[in-house]
């Protein structure tokens, strides 16, 4: 789970529930909860908080945390007969002590944590279906932040399944942000009952609530922070879709769990397979990536 310089430390937190620490050997640090296998923190070799998280934000089971990196599977948003965004982030997730192998470039230098997730009695009541969903999570050298997603199906029979990383960026102002790589795209507009459209601007910037989908995006998206001079890239695979979420000033002050004011610094940019669910048939595996990176930009 660690190699030369770099650290994996398991702890709890105050409600008893498992965290992994990560650290690189610069000083760059992630925090993954055991409940629903989420990234709650990443912060750079500064010491600089890098993900969002509410001041309100619940952290005792059943709850998910609002903020970090939820993962939603196998439901995205209310796309389904399940919970929102599905049951993964609302469950206990284990240590795997024993993953199949991933390509050694994947763990060679970093600090990671593998995890597991499979099915209880009660969650196969409400989604008939057997799997094993493997997530490594990875600090490199130079601080970026990775998720790798393993699903394999061990039922007898195929399923379908959508899933997401709900990645909760910390910024300075939403009206000073601008989010580029999504230029031409169609998207999906959750506030038009998911009426598509296609997007004009060179740039994303936000003037009022955003909820959207867009659909089968380039690899890299780029979220520029003018104020704080710094840049967070997003590069992904088997995630073809984007989704852009800001609840704004109104949405706000009606989510328990959310500060009123804190939708300004704050931005939701999910790599994600929606609007084409990922099928699986008995055995086979598919495979998510993401990667986090930050740069200083003038």
């Amino acid at each position: 789970m660690n190699n030369s310089g770099a650290a994996v430390e398991v702890t709890k937190d105050r409600n008893g529930t498992d965290q992994v620490l990560l650290r690189n050997p610069r000083g760059a640090s992630a925090k993954v909860s055991l409940h629903g296998g989420q990234v709650l923190s990443w912060r750079t070799d500064r010491d600089e908080e890098l993900l969002f998280t509410s001041s309100k934000a619940i952290f005792k089971p059943p709850y998910a945390v609002r903020g970090g990196i939820p993962i939603c599977f196998p439901q995205f948003g209310q796309r389904g007969s399940l919970e929102q965004h599905g049951f993964a982030r609302n469950r206990t997730w284990i240590i795997d002590e024993n993953p199949p192998p991933l390509h050694p470039n994947d763990s060679d230098g970093k600090s990671y944590i593998d995890l597991l997730l499979k099915p209880s009695e009660d969650d196969l009541k409400i989604w008939p279906h057997s799997f094993e969903f493997r997530l490594r999570v990875y600090l490199t050298a130079d601080g970026n932040l990775s998720l790798i997603s393993r699903i394999r199906n061990i039922n007898c029979k195929p399923f379908s399944f959508s899933i997401a990383y709900h990645t909760y960026f910390s910024i300075s102002d939403i009206s000073e942000v601008r989010v580029e790589g999504l230029e031409t795209l169609d998207y999906l507009d959750n506030l038009c009952q998911r009426e598509r459209f296609t997007e004009q601007g060179d740039a994303l910037t936000f003037e009022s609530e955003v909820d959207r989908v867009y659909l089968g995006s380039r690899d890299v998206i780029a979220i520029f922070d003018h104020e704080r001079k710094r840049t967070f890239f997003i590069r992904k695979e088997g995630l073809p879709d984007v989704g852009v979420w800001n609840p704004w000033e109104k949405k706000s002050k009606a989510i328990a769990d959310f500060g009123d004011e804190e939708y300004k610094q704050m931005l939701c940019v999910n790599g994600a397979a929606v609007e084409k669910p990922i099928t699986l048939k008995p055995g086979e595996e598919w495979t998510g990536r993401l990667e986090l990176s930050v740069v200083p930009s003038s």
